[in-house]
């Protein structure tokens, strides 16, 4: 498998973007996927403006003492019913179920609960890359006995 093949599989990426990420940093793998990656969050930043009318609740419950109602938006109701938006909707609310955070500014500030080298916001973000829409966590709720 060549080089942009092994990048596509790492960052969705298409073939133009991961050629064109290699040339710019001379052939060097992991700095082309870290571009790849940054302009992603910065693609992604641009879409932050725009509005979100679609989107799913998520609940999770998790052994049964405690419970998470997930509000998250997107543009359509396409990428609503994308595996990959329904992944981050089940990541997330697992993360709010073992974090607790008090509200959802606090929730996009907090490192990811199964990878902490990675802060929610930049999760939700790269996702929005990988999907082109605008995504936000609207509301949430949790519970526990």
């Amino acid at each position: 498998m060549n080089q942009v093949q092994k990048i596509r599989e790492i960052t969705n990426a298409g073939v133009m973007e991961c050629k064109k990420a290699l040339e710019d940093t001379g052939g060097d793998f992991d700095k082309a996927v870290a571009l790849i990656h940054e302009r992603g969050l910065t693609r992604a930043e641009k879409k932050s403006e725009r509005t979100t009318g679609a989107g799913l609740l998520h609940s999770y419950i998790h052994n049964e003492r405690v419970g998470v109602l997930l509000e998250l938006r997107c543009e359509t109701d396409f990428v609503a019913r994308n595996p990959m938006f329904k992944e981050l909707a089940h990541d997330l609310a697992m993360h709010i179920a073992a974090m607790n955070p008090t509200d959802v500014s606090d929730l996009i500030k907090q490192n990811y609960v199964k990878d902490d080298s990675v802060v929610i916001e930049n999760l939700v973000k790269g996702v929005i890359a990988k999907l082109g829409e605008n995504i936000r966590v609207e509301h949430f709720c949790r519970y526990e006995i």
